[in-house]
């Protein structure tokens, strides 16, 4: 059995605004409510959900041990569409047959937003 990844946990200073940011600017949905010391954020389109924990004062955030890569069909128009609601992405990355570009959370967790998902693949 190959058990699917059900959910991603991301521990923030700011419980609230960290959910905020995910909800505003990736269309997760949440309710905002914290329940057992979590706040859930579930995507509409399928794939992995968000759980934010609170940190502790003694953790570092915003480490590159991990990323969150969300899949978008065309890179150039999310970010013309994030930078009018507030959030700016940095340069755009052509790769082999995609595109991508990064910005970070208000902990300064690493994401990406890739068109890699919807690569055509090669002519046979």
């Amino acid at each position: 059995m190959h058990p699917p990844l059900g959910s991603l946990v991301i521990y923030a200073r700011d419980m609230a605004r960290t959910a905020a940011f995910y909800s505003q600017h990736f269309g997760l949905l949440t309710t905002g409510q914290v329940v057992e010391g979590l706040i859930e954020l579930q995507p509409v389109a399928g794939g992995a959900g968000i759980l934010i924990h609170q940190a502790a004062k003694s953790s570092k955030l915003g480490q590159v041990g991990i990323k969150l890569s969300f899949h978008v069909e065309d890179v150039a128009a999310f970010v013309a569409r994030s930078a009018a609601h507030g959030l700016a992405f940095g340069p755009i990355h052509q790769a082999n047959g995609y595109q991508f570009a990064n910005t970070k959370d208000p902990d300064g967790n690493a994401i990406s937003i890739s068109s890699r998902a919807f690569r055509q693949p090669p002519p046979a």
